[in-house]
């Protein structure tokens, strides 16, 4: 054999085993990558479980409300946030939230998807992509994840939509709503909302006033319950008309009704 035939043969041995060292190194990577997705899964199904019962000290929303007022530099900014359960609350707020937000709230499984189709022919039509964003979404979106309209984002949140539907029941889901949805700069909760406006607690609030909280959630940073626009009044009104057809609190029962049928599941 002579010395080049050697040479081609030690060539082509070293090149097999360099791809099997850089297949090992794939695989290890790959089943690293496996091991921690897999941890991610665990503690975000804990992390939800655990929350039927434990309430939040904080969300990723006030977190992310903070981290912007030191990025800009505001000294005078403030997370007001006090937590209410469901039965010191107004059921006025809780009706005036599902008449404004997910009037479909007791009977879908957390999504909305003939909001979501009429929201596809809308912006195939030319118009402005309106959201169609459930409360049991919006609670995903508000606890644990950042603003945003990413495909990343979306796609957590329909993963902790889905977890939250799973785990908790609909009245949870609205108490959790009610105490971490921004109405106003650094106020989250109708609690905080409730005593920063009109100096009482949200067991308090009349249906007027949980329509204009309910009125200003598109846009809590633009719109102003405790001085509100001629748009914002014009929403209170719609909503409190809502409010009507649904039933009132009345409209509520139906809640029960879900939580009774999941303890006999």
């Amino acid at each position: 054999m002579t010395s080049q035939s050697i040479g081609q043969r030690r060539g082509r041995t070293g090149s097999v085993g360099a791809r099997r060292r850089r297949g090992g190194v794939v695989r290890r990577i790959l089943e690293w990558l496996g091991a921690v997705l897999l941890a991610w899964v665990v503690l975000s199904v804990v992390a939800v479980l655990l929350l039927r019962w434990l309430n939040p000290m904080t969300s990723a929303m006030m977190v992310e409300g903070r981290a912007q007022a030191w990025a800009t530099q505001r000294r005078d900014y403030h997370s007001d946030y006090q937590w209410a359960s469901l039965e010191q609350i107004s059921p006025h707020a809780a009706i005036a939230v599902i008449a404004s937000e997910d009037q479909l709230f007791p009977f879908h499984a957390g999504f909305d998807l003939n909001s979501i189709r009429a929201a596809v022919r809308a912006s195939e039509r030319g118009k402005r992509l309106r959201g169609a964003s459930t409360i049991s979404q919006q609670v995903a979106k508000n606890l644990f994840l950042w603003s945003g309209h990413s495909f990343a984002r979306k796609g957590l949140e329909a993963y902790f939509t889905v977890l939250i539907e799973a785990l908790w029941p609909k009245e949870r889901i609205l108490e959790m709503y009610l105490n971490i949805a921004q109405f106003g700069d650094g106020i989250y909760g109708v609690e905080a909302a409730s005593h920063r406006f009109w100096h009482k607690p949200a067991g308090g609030l009349s249906s007027s006033e949980a329509a204009l909280l309910a009125a200003v959630l598109p846009n809590p940073l633009q719109l102003h319950a405790e001085r509100p626009s001629r748009y914002v009044l014009t929403r209170r009104d719609w909503i409190l008309g809502q409010m009507r057809d649904l039933g009132g609190a009345g409209y509520l029962r139906a809640l029960e009704t879900e939580r009774r049928g999941a303890q006999t599941r």
